[in-house]
């Protein structure tokens, strides 16, 4: 997968895409192109991460797979599992037919019609036609030893199954690992990958995004809301709002026909945008006012 020939090409690809990459980020894309390296990409939730993923696979006109991590993720989920059922059938046919010893067994059985293909597999599969974009998503959420198994996809792109060897892709993915930073991620994951840290954008940088994504939505209500989540962000909060709740809440008013804020509107739909009640009562009353005056004017 070589992608597009600038960094300037690739930014337009996914400005099309409707997502707003900064130079830095699209120039960190564009050598993992480049290079074949996985790309890792750590930030707070909310500001990005995942969508480029998508973006990115949008733009490159290929298929988006995507592993979501979580305690406990294991082999069979994430990679791949035999079909017992189907195993278990083909197993009384050889015996039917009088035809079964172990290495009948193993050779009939053991073969890429009883495998089931999990999202890493289904990635590096050597029949694809086009090379995937491969999203393992918030990996600081999965145990250490499921980064342990990484590795070698990360470092060759294959895969090693026990009863059919090993699987390597005839044309790499472009990989894109996310984490939230729940926990550090171990060293040597990230020594095989290029590195990116996603922050929350300016103020400019946040609008054009929202112009983007919430085209219909009026022009200073997109000004308002953008300026105050802003402000939010240098409270001290429980669940600081991303990009992903200020776009909810632009979309979320203009839905109810909002031209502009007020405190009426701003307290009807606070739900969308602090997700925790201890974060809304901090903001409550005459420091929302503040707050919203204070956006209004600026």
């Amino acid at each position: 997968m070589t992608g597009p020939a600038s960094i300037s090409e690739l930014a337009r690809l996914l400005a099309e895409g409707h997502y707003v990459a900064d130079h830095g980020l699209a120039v960190s894309l564009f050598v993992a192109l480049r290079l074949r390296k996985p790309l890792f990409l750590e930030g707070e939730a909310g500001v990005g991460k995942t969508s480029l993923a998508s973006a990115i696979a949008g733009a490159l006109g290929t298929d988006l797979i995507r592993l979501q991590c979580y305690e406990g993720l294991d082999v069979t989920q994430a990679v791949y599992e035999w079909d017992y059922a189907r195993q278990l059938v083909e197993l009384r046919i050889l015996e039917a037919s009088g035809a079964l010893d172990r290495q009948t067994a193993r050779r009939e059985l053991y073969t890429d019609t009883f495998l089931i293909k999990r999202p890493l597999l289904q990635a590096i599969d050597p029949a694809r036609t086009r090379p995937a974009v491969l999203l393992i998503d918030e990996i600081d959420r999965a145990d250490e030893e499921f980064e342990g198994y990484l590795l070698e996809l990360l470092a060759e792109y294959q895969i090693t199954i026990p009863e059919l060897g090993t699987i390597k892709a005839s044309e790499p993915p472009l990989v894109i690992l996310t984490s939230n930073r729940t926990r550090e991620v171990h060293d040597a994951l990230k020594r095989r990958c290029l590195y990116h840290w996603i922050d929350y954008p300016s103020l400019e940088k946040e609008l054009a995004i929202v112009r983007e994504r919430v085209p219909h939505a009026a022009v200073r209500l997109s000004q308002q809301v953008t300026t105050l989540v802003q402000r939010l962000r240098t409270l001290d909060l429980y669940k600081v709002p991303g990009v992903s709740e200020t776009l909810d809440w632009v979309a979320a008013l203009a839905a109810l026909d909002r031209q502009e804020l007020d405190l009426s509107a701003v307290e009807e739909t606070l739900g969308v945008v602090l997700k925790s009640r201890e974060d809304q009562q901090s903001v409550s009353g005459a420091a929302l006012s503040e707050l919203l005056r204070a956006a209004v004017a600026g």
